[in-house]
This record gives C-alpha cells, structure tokens and sequence, in this order.
C-alpha cells in the first residue's frame, strides 16, 4: 500500500461575492485522507462542514487552493466517489432495484451487469427481498439503507457520507450505524476511505479513527484527535467518555471573531435560538445538582441533546451575557442566575438590559425605531443593511432571531402583515432601565 494519500485537500478556500466584499466560508483548508480511515468532520453550524465535502465530491467549485483524489486534480466530479446524503434522494417513481442500478447504468454500464451489481449491493446492504419496492413503502432506516446500496453499487474508493443517520429515530440510527461498522471492519464494502460530516459527537467518536474540528466563520481546521480505540467500541468506557469530552472542549473554545474590515458589530450571524430554550437550559444549570455550573455532554446525555441543538443554546447564552462556555463546561453569570430564579416581568428586564448591552442588532433596530416620528421601519430595510456582509439566509435568520429577541424583551413589535418593525409607544418607550447584578 502508498504512503501517498488517497485523498489531498491543499490551501482550499471557498468564498461568495457580496456586495460590500465577499462572504468567505472555508479558508485554507488542507486536509489528508489515506485509505483505511474513517475521517469525522465535525463542526459548528456555519463552519463549511457540508461545502468542504461538496467540494470534495466536485460539486462546488474552490475560490483558491486544490483538491488532488487517486493521483489526479478534482475538477468535476470525480470517478471513484461517492456520496451518501442526509435527505435519502431517492426517486419515488422508480422501485429499490432502479434506484440503485441507476448509478451503474449512468456509468454506461450494460443492463445485465448494472442489475447483478445492484442486486449483489442491495444484499449487502440487507434489503434482499425488497428489490420490487417503491420508497413509500419502506421506512427511513430502509430508505437510507436504498441510499448506501445506490453509493456502494458504482464501486467508489472514497465515501462520502453527509449526516446520513441525522433523519432517523435513534434506534435506526443505532442499528444502521452498527451495520455500517461491521461491514466496514469486515472489508466487505470495497471502499478505501470514508469522509463522515457529522453534528453528533458520540458518532464520530464511535465510527472514526480521526476526527477533524472546524471552527466557524469562516470555516478552517481548528484542531484534529486521533482516536485509537479498539473496535467494537463501548459508550460507556471511562476511555470513550474522555475522548468525547476532549471532542466538546475543543468545539467549545471560545474565540475572537476574525476581524473583517468595513464590517458591523450588527452583521454578526445570530443563530435561530428560542428564548424558551435558553429558559430551559439556564433553569437545568442553576438547579442541582450542577448548581450554576455543568459539563456540557453531562447535561447534553441527560437533556437527550445533540451538539447541534445543545451548542447554539450555550453560545447564545454566552452572547447575551448571561454564561460563559469553555472546555466543555457553561457556567452561569450574575445575570444568568438572576433570570433563572426571577419572574416572568422581571425575566423580560433582565433579557432586555442584556440583549441592548450585548446585541448590536437588537440595540441598531431600537435606536433606528426610536428616532423615527412614528417609531415604524420596513423589515427590508435591516435586510439589506445585513445582506450586504452576509448570505441571504444567514441574514433573514439574524434578523428573525433579532426581532423575536426584541419582541420577548418588550423593545420592540413586529407587523407580520406590513413587514415592518415597530415601538409599541414610541413618543414614549423609554430604555429598560434594569440594573443587574454583576459578578465581582
């Protein structure tokens, strides 16, 4: 076997024009993949995890840098990958047998031998006996089982998998995940490598031998852990346990964000977060047993929470002052504790004075709503302010977060029907005026 990898990513970049600069998503990224690894790509919401494997597959094309597969350079999409996705993509119209011969006969390979590797991949997948059937007919487990089948049939030696098992119930997952392992370990896939974008922790510690870390905006590799235990794995083990925990410190670590010339502190993406979920989790936290500070995979095992869903809560948490989150731990300010044990009104001050100090978005939106006369302002106009530094997605759902922020916290309304954000009394709304406690 080479030493040479299968797999080289160098110097990759990724960005999108916008209209004040660029929007800049993966930057310099330089990845190895040798054959006989399971590599885990893990990676806050917003750190590329899913264009850097788009990238990998040739689907998206770099800005800068190169991505080198088998000895030849990624231009398109190359011969010898294949990729497993979240959504299953199947077609509906076309049986199990036609879904996963359609890759072997878009190859140009004879109908006699796209249907033997069909029904050979359809067998090692474990669907032998469902040849005939439509998806509709079969469950999710199936479904994403049909799609590993459609993967495996054109003979790739690289897989891509996209957060395949994140549709399914846990027990599907568990199973599929498992049958994944087994097969892989047994050799009986005919893949070299697999690439696995993930957002839950515990399954990249159970299927990988190396997982890579991203940090976000914009996306690059802010760290990399070998793990070295042996199949199969226990969940339970002191050693898995460790390895998970290093996982959540790294994906914790606080960070300045990058320095963007020209750009606003309004233009820093807020991710959808409820407040009755930052309720819940500064609730969990100032109760015992934790007491106002907590291991995060401690509360995320208890909660039934996903990294996904745990991180974005803490970060916000964070943002508006009311925690702090670092080496996998949260740990309640003065503010956070205040609002755990406060009232319903007295919650609305505190989240307030919190979000005016700590949100530039919220404070912009009540200060331009505050100087006009009739206290109104059109929701495209902080659209487009946000749209010149972010994407269009990211800054509709900043600006939602910001609205249903402001909204709890009394500073300001929005009008669904005329799209435009208004004071409720703006000649005479004055500013919260809540004092917190600080810490000392």
């Amino acid at each position: 076997m080479t030493n040479e990898p299968l797999l080289r990513v160098i110097r990759l970049c990724k960005h999108f024009p916008k209209a004040a600069g660029e929007v800049r998503v993966l930057e310099g990224i330089d990845l190895d993949v040798r054959a006989g690894e399971i590599v885990g790509i893990l990676g806050r919401s917003g750190s590329g995890k899913s264009t850097l494997l788009r990238a990998i597959a040739g689907l998206v094309a770099p800005s800068s840098g190169r991505i080198v597969f088998a000895g030849r350079e990624v231009d398109g999409p190359p011969a010898g990958v294949s990729m497993v996705f979240q959504g299953f993509a199947l077609f509906p119209w076309l049986t199990v047998l036609e879904n996963v011969s359609l890759g072997t006969r878009a190859l140009g390979a004879e109908p006699e031998s796209a249907h033997r590797k069909a029904l050979a991949a359809i067998d090692l997948i474990g669907l032998d006996g469902f040849e005939g059937a439509y998806p509709r007919e079969l469950s999710g487990g199936m479904q994403q089982r049909v799609g590993f089948a459609r993967a495996l049939v054109v003979e790739p030696k690289l897989l891509l998998m996209d957060e395949p098992f994140s549709a399914l119930d846990v027990l599907t997952a568990e199973t599929l995940r498992t049958d994944f392992l087994d097969l892989w370990n047994e050799r009986r896939l005919g893949i070299e490598a697999v690439i696995l974008v993930t957002h839950n922790i515990e399954e990249a510690v159970f299927l990988c031998d190396r997982v890579v870390v991203l940090r976000p905006n914009p996306g690059r590799i802010g760290a990399e852990v070998r793990i070295s235990l042996p199949h199969p794995r226990d969940r339970l083990s002191a050693s898995f346990r460790q390895v998970v925990e290093e996982v959540y410190a790294l994906l914790t670590e606080r960070e300045p964000a990058p320095a963007r010339a020209g750009e606003p502190a309004i233009a820093r993406h807020l991710r959808r977060v409820s407040v009755n979920a930052m309720a819940g989790l500064l609730e969990t936290v100032a109760a015992p047993p934790y007491d106002g500070a907590a291991d995060l995979p401690v509360v995320a095992h208890s909660l039934q929470l996903e990294l996904d869903e745990l991180l974005p809560v803490a970060e916000a948490l964070q943002l508006l002052g009311f925690a702090e989150v670092a080496h996998a731990d949260v740990m309640l300010a003065a503010a956070g504790r205040e609002y755990a044990l406060a009232d319903t009104q007295r919650r609305k001050q505190i989240f307030a004075a919190c979000a005016l100090r700590n949100v530039a978005l919220v404070a912009h939106i009540r200060d331009v709503l505050r100087a006009r006369p009739n206290g109104r302002a059109p929701r495209v106009r902080f659209e487009t302010e946000l749209e010149d530094h972010l994407t269009e997605q990211y800054a509709r759902e900043t600006l939602d977060v910001a609205i249903e922020w402001g909204r709890y916290a009394e500073l300001y309304e929005y009008d669904d029907v005329a799209r435009e954000l208004l004071l409720e009394q703006p000649e005479t709304a004055p500013p919260p005026t809540a004092t917190l406690a600080h810490d000392e």
